[in-house]
């Protein structure tokens, strides 16, 4: 067999695998998270305030608002718990949100972290984020990826192929956030990335954990530095009209 075709039979059964992957459900007090395996969470959600975010890197990829305060569509790669879908819903509620999932089964969890249902507005699709940025017309002015396997960030939404279809897909003064976790596709996504958006890119290092996020916008300047995250968050306050008890450290 070819190499080629070999590595993209390697990377479909990877991508169906993954989706055939049973998510679980685990609750600990007023802790609610979705686990691949038992101890790695991918989401948590408070269940007496399930709008909150509560993993540091959630409340610094919702600083895209420092751009675009009130977009008029976002497109969000990987479900998970629906924590940033949800805070986009409550807190913008004038934007189209489109979130694109590859695993029905974490879809079909969404009513466990209040998830809101389908309607005009919001709209949870089936399928593979690569494919999407491939083909939508959507053009959304935030485009959020957060797309996870249980080995860390699929090659898929790494590649160079991806990132360009990427800035196609934004409108022209859009805006790009990645979060790249223990993966051995950073430093590699992170010049990609610079390359692509002609280094208009910062990145910024939450607290605790591996994650590294990166903005990166398609035709205007960063207002933010290459930074850990406490000092954007100084910003994201200062600019917001949000409610403090969603972005607080």
């Amino acid at each position: 067999m070819p190499e080629a075709a070999l590595a993209d039979r390697t990377y479909n059964n990877c991508r169906r695998s993954f989706a055939e992957l049973r998510p679980r459900v685990y609750q600990d007090g007023d802790s609610v998270s979705l686990q691949f395996q038992i101890g790695e969470i991918q989401s948590e959600m408070l269940a007496s305030d399930p709008n909150f975010l509560v993993l540091s890197y959630t409340r610094t990829m919702v600083a895209f608002t420092l751009f675009h305060p009130a977009p008029r569509r976002i497109a969000i790669i990987g479900l998970g718990g629906g924590s940033i879908p949800k805070w986009c819903y409550h807190q913008l509620p004038v934007t189209h949100i489109t979130v694109i999932e590859i695993s029905a089964m974490v879809i079909s969890l969404r009513e466990h972290f209040c998830i809101p249902a389908d309607d005009d507005r919001f709209r949870v699709i089936c399928g593979d984020g690569a494919d999407y940025v491939a083909g939508t017309e959507d053009s959304p002015e935030v485009l959020l990826v957060d797309g996870f396997d249980i080995h860390g960030q699929p090659a898929q939404l790494c590649s160079q192929e991806f990132y360009e279809d990427c800035y196609r897909t934004l409108a022209p003064d859009g805006v790009l956030v990645v979060n790249l976790c223990n993966s051995g596709f950073q430093e590699q996504s992170v010049y990609r990335i610079r390359r692509i958006f002609d280094d208009r890119v910062r990145i910024v290092i939450p607290e605790g954990g591996e994650n590294r996020l990166i903005f990166a916008v398609k035709g205007k300047s960063l207002p933010i530095e290459d930074e850990h995250a406490d000092e954007l968050l100084k910003k994201f306050r200062a600019d917001s009209v949000l409610a403090p008890s969603l972005i607080q450290s």
